[in-house]
């Protein structure tokens, strides 16, 4: 955190109308939810083939024992194929596609459409057991003997969920991005010709590689999804789009330690208080200063988890002079308190 020079400095600016530079908000959610690759492979299946997933709990504590959330996403590298949410309808994938599914639901992915309402939970857990274990070739070989070939790219990442974690919130329950939606030459597409590049080479560090280009696929992937949302959307990602209220979220971002008022935002995003406070929470689904509230109380969760800070210092870091007002706030929000936090 800047000093209190730099603080004031910039209370000042925001008073007198100049705009700071704006705060990378998505960055920021991304960094403080910790995401990061878990697992990584590619299918080699001709039809009939079906893989059924179970709900990402189950198989969690095998590919990434400590992490609190787990999101998974398909690319379609060769040929088609469909995938569906458990209970859902299915949808057609072709070469180029991504599908992901960022709430860990229970899915499918199929050479043909089929509607399912439950998944063998055993067989994919022993597949997860032995992937994460090194015993499965990197390349898996699915289905019968017929002449379609399909080459899918599987990728598997972690995140926290708790205490507050805006960005999974507001996606759907299945995220399908088009081939059609991207050029030859933009940066999804470079960044699926790097992995499949990487992922065909056998060199040292391949697979730390592998993993970090998975985590920028998501992220360019959600980045799609924010351009193509719809000019009515609301949400916590149309909030970012929306310049008052995206300026309002960069603000508070930019400074979760600032004694915040709802006056004091207005003023800075160049709105009146109640139209702030209304279109605020018609995007975002709350107050800025509930928001604000579980926003510190994210930050402070990563600061409990990552180093050795002493909840006073924590509380300070988060806009609370009191170490028992921040205690009271944090296990409200949390479900633990800070000392119980980081033991979990």
């Amino acid at each position: 955190m800047g000093g209190r020079h730099d603080r004031e400095s910039e209370l000042l600016a925001l008073r007198s109308g100049a705009a700071p530079a704006a705060h990378d908000v998505l960055s920021d959610v991304l960094h403080a939810a910790k995401l990061t690759g878990a697992l990584f492979f590619l299918v080699d299946a001709a039809p009939p083939w079906e893989v059924g997933v179970p709900h990402a709990k189950a198989f969690a504590p095998l590919i990434l024992p400590r992490v609190q959330h787990v999101i998974s996403y398909h690319v379609v590298m060769h040929g088609s194929c469909w995938g569906a949410l458990i209970g859902g309808a299915p949808v057609a994938l072709a070469a180029g596609d991504i599908l992901v599914f960022p709430h860990g639901d229970p899915y499918v992915m199929s050479s043909a459409p089929v509607e399912h309402t439950d998944v063998d939970v055993t067989s994919s857990m022993e597949f997860f057991r032995l992937m994460a274990a090194g015993e499965l070739p990197f390349t898996v070989t699915e289905g019968g003997s017929g002449a379609e070939r399909l080459h899918l790219m599987c990728g598997f990442l972690g995140c926290d969920a708790r205490p507050f974690n805006p960005l999974l919130q507001t996606l759907p329950r299945m995220l399908h991005v088009r081939a059609a939606c991207a050029s030859a030459h933009d940066l999804l597409s470079r960044l699926l010709e790097l992995t499949i590049a990487e992922s065909r080479a056998d060199r040292p560090g391949g697979e730390c590689i592998r993993l970090r280009l998975s985590e920028l696929l998501f992220v360019e992937v959600v980045r799609r999804h924010v351009a193509a949302l719809p000019a009515e959307q609301t949400g916590w990602l149309a909030g970012l789009k929306d310049p008052s209220i995206g300026r309002a979220l960069s603000l508070l971002h930019a400074r979760p330690d600032q004694a915040w008022t709802l006056d004091e935002l207005a003023r800075a995003v160049g709105m009146s208080r109640s139209a702030l406070a209304e279109r605020f929470s018609l995007f975002v689904g709350q107050p800025p200063m509930q928001y604000l509230t579980q926003w510190r109380m994210q930050v402070a969760a990563r600061l409990r988890t990552d180093g050795a800070a002493k909840v006073a210092s924590v509380a300070l870091q988060v806009g609370y002079s009191s170490e028992a007002a921040f205690s009271r706030t944090f296990k409200k929000v949390a479900g633990a308190a800070p000392a119980q936090w980081r033991r979990r």
